[in-house]
Order: structure tokens, then sequence, then C-alpha cells
């Protein structure tokens, strides 16, 4: 399975949440293809916010090899998932998309988590809670991911 997280300006939430899957994947045995990227290209080939990287790392997620980018029409293509941060992500994605694109647009949470969407830290400035918001998406993105036993 290939899963492409979105956000704004992919420096905060879309690569926490690739951290956050990649790390609970590996400790699951899931092999998943993971990456992200912004709706915006303010701020392609930018590492993510230091904030939200320190933020991260106090839990034990290394962002720091990773580099913001911008959606591309061949990521519609290439992922079999594209999961918004927020539901005017996932319109300007929509917008985007080729028609009979492969990837299926959803948002990254789906109210399993009490909320559909994950609030942008770089304006709330709670890089905390955003991650405590992720870890509890990733756990059930990786639940439904997971086969039947």
């Amino acid at each position: 399975m290939r899963i492409l997280f979105l956000c704004l300006g992919n420096i905060c939430r879309s690569p926490a949440a690739e951290g956050v899957v990649r790390r609970l994947a590996q400790e699951a045995g899931l092999v998943l293809d993971l990456d992200s990227a912004g709706t915006g290209d303010w701020h392609a080939g930018e590492p993510p916010y230091g904030p939200m990287q320190a933020a991260a790392r106090a839990r034990g997620y290394d962002l720091a090899a990773l580099r913001a980018r911008q959606l591309v029409r061949a990521d519609f293509d290439r992922f079999d998932l594209i999961l918004a941060m927020d539901r005017q992500n996932l319109r300007d994605a929509a917008r985007l998309a080729p028609t009979g694109t492969r990837a299926r647009l959803e948002l990254f949470l789906n109210g399993e988590t009490g909320t559909e969407e994950v609030p942008d830290p770089y304006y709330t400035r709670d890089f905390d809670g955003c991650l405590d918001i992720i870890e509890a998406g990733a756990s059930a993105l990786l639940a439904r991911l997971q086969p039947p036993q």
C-alpha cells in the first residue's frame, strides 16, 4: 500500500503523520510506502518546521531527513491513498486530481478519534496536541490496514 499524507505546507502535520505512521507500521510489521506533500509550494525543499521536529523527537520520531514538496498530478497515480489533514486540503487535492485517478482521497482522521481534522500547529502553536491527534489517527489507520487474523 502506498500512502501520501497531505497538509498545506508540508512542514508540520503531514511530515509528522508520515514519521509516526512509518514507525508504528514498522513496529506492527506492516510494509507501507509512505510520503508526504503540501498543497502549497512555499516550503519546497525545506525540512519540517523546527518546533514540530523537536516535539516529534521528544516522542522518538525522527523527521530530520524529510523535505517538503508540493503535491503533483503524478501523485494521484503513484499512491493508493492520499490522506488530507483537513477538509480544505482535501478539496484542493480533489481539484487537482485527474479524471479516473487511482488514488482514493480521504481525510486522515475519519472521526474515529473524535474529530475529522488535524489543527495546524504552525498557527495554533500546539505541537504536542497535534502529535496526540496524529498518533491516535495513525493507530486507527493501521488498525484498518492490518490483515485479518
